[in-house]
């Protein structure tokens, strides 16, 4: 088993965003050549591409911005727990397996292969119940290796609304595959963005001594 698990999906101009949301793109500012010793390049992305962490603000218009939460949540003793195929909502009944002893952060494996090339408009998410129950139990974050906690179509957005009244951080878009159930440390820090809704975060697990 190796140290460290990369969870987080590589980010292109492939990767699949929501529909209406802004692509990775990249353009050459400057390059390598007679008179200039470096590449520099510009970025535009929406910052729910890939591995993300979402702010308050993204569900709460009087919500913090990302660069204004709390880094404890994001470091720390985790479990992964799989509920792959248990579409299209992950119940108290997929995951009760691995209540025992249970840290402050749990993220939740749904893909048996995580989508790289389309959006899932049929992705798994969570039953808000769910995470209601893991707030009972001093769960303070939780992520997927799906696009959103709650299905794509959801207007009323109930399992983001559970996590801004409980007090959760979330991180979506993980990477699980091969990434065997267990306990581990989690490492997901976004970035200072003051005004943001959201942050790409380099998201990494470490298995445990």
């Amino acid at each position: 088993m190796p140290n460290i698990w990369d969870i987080s999906p590589p980010v292109s101009a492939q990767s699949p965003v929501f529909p209406g949301d802004t692509a990775y793109q990249q353009n050459w500012c400057a390059t390598i050549g007679p008179g200039c010793p470096v590449n520099v390049s510009a970025i535009t992305l929406s910052p729910h591409v890939g591995a993300h962490a979402d702010a308050p603000l993204h569900y709460d218009p009087s919500g913090q911005a990302i660069g204004e939460v709390g880094l404890d949540a994001f470091i720390g003793p985790c479990r992964v727990i799989h509920a792959i195929g248990h579409g299209p909502l992950v119940q108290w009944s997929h995951i009760e397996h691995a209540m025992d002893g249970l840290p402050e952060r749990v993220l939740v494996r749904v893909y048996e292969r995580m989508p790289q090339g389309a959006f899932d408009t049929a992705l798994p998410a969570f039953a808000p119940e769910t995470i209601e129950r893991l707030a009972d139990l001093g769960v303070k974050l939780i992520g997927i290796d799906s696009a959103s906690i709650d299905p794509a179509d959801s207007k009323p957005l109930l399992s983001h609304q559970v996590i801004r009244r409980r007090g959760l951080r979330v991180l979506e878009n993980l990477l699980l595959d091969d990434v065997p159930e267990g306990d581990y440390e989690l490492i997901a820090l976004p970035l200072k963005l003051t005004t943001a809704d959201a942050s790409p975060v380099r998201a990494i697990l470490r298995t445990l001594p």
